[in-house]
């Protein structure tokens, strides 16, 4: 009896030890491997999520195609770019994205994926310059014939390259674009500095010609005030032509002396006198 109470103490116990010891014990961590798989099993999902012909190559930093996209960039530029005439080498550029595109969104239609490397355009834009027709045929196109006829065929085992070619050539458009742009406002810019200079040359000797019309108006004015004032003004008088009487003389103090006239002596009075005078001889 005292085993068999002992027995039952015992297991009604071990529930409540166990419970305890296992919140006290450390919690185990996981393996550091077991993580590393794990990531790496996500990674695998993805690329396979983003594997199928028609994925949109969107793309991280560093993914597989991130080695392809830098070939092609390389084929761009300056493989494109620098050996050949900016103009020739956008409209290039421009023709394999069309190529690219039709392909892309006719996958099933045969027309769009050949070309003849005999057409006037093909041939200007693509055959002649340096570059353009390597990075044709890196995307998936490659030389056949048919009836004496050269063609440049499509491979369907290459749209992931092509997606991937069509992915950096839109990226480069888009750039050169941007380039030419910021260039054409550069230059608007530039335009109207220019203009803004000639206009303030032109005015400035517009105001010039303004500021000496209105000084020659004035010295005008003022030259015929004077000449008015002068036709207005008293004349002079004549000079005199008396002549001094004689015994004219000068004072103490230097003025000159005139002596006074004789007195007045009515005529009949000077007759009488000279009377007396011959009457007296």
């Amino acid at each position: 009896m005292e085993l068999d109470n002992a027995s039952e103490q015992s297991r009604s116990q071990t529930p409540e030890a166990t419970h305890s010891d296992s919140a006290m014990a450390p919690r185990p961590t996981p393996d550091r491997n077991e993580r590393a798989a794990a990531i790496e099993r996500r990674l695998q999902q993805q690329r396979n999520t983003n594997s199928g012909p028609v994925a949109n190559p969107s793309y991280t930093a560093f993914d597989e195609h991130h080695e392809l996209r830098q070939k092609f960039r390389r084929m761009v530029d300056p493989g494109i770019l620098r050996p050949n005439p900016r103009a020739v080498a956008l409209e290039a550029i421009d023709i394999l994205l069309k190529l690219s595109d039709n392909i892309l969104k006719n996958p099933n239609d045969d027309k769009y994926l050949r070309f003849k490397p005999t057409n006037a355009k093909i041939k200007q834009y693509l055959v002649d310059p340096q570059g353009t027709l390597e990075y044709a045929v890196e995307m998936g196109f490659r030389p056949e014939v048919e009836n004496f006829q050269p063609y440049y065929v499509f491979n369907r085992k290459k749209l992931s390259e092509l997606q991937v070619g069509q992915t950096v050539l839109k990226e480069i458009l888009e750039q050169e674009q941007a380039k030419e742009e910021a260039a054409a406002i550069a230059k608007q810019r530039e335009k109207a500095v220019a203009e803004a200079a000639v206009a303030k040359v032109k005015q400035a000797f517009l105001d010039d010609r303004k500021s000496k019309a209105l000084n020659d108006r004035r010295e005008k004015e003022v030259r015929s005030a004077r000449a008015a004032r002068g036709a207005v003004a008293p004349s002079s008088p004549p000079p005199s032509t008396s002549r001094e009487m004689p015994g004219s003389g000068r004072a103490l103090n230097g003025t000159a002396s005139t002596p006074p006239p004789p007195a007045y002596t009515p005529p009949n009075r000077r007759r009488s006198q000279s009377s007396d005078e011959d009457m007296s001889d």
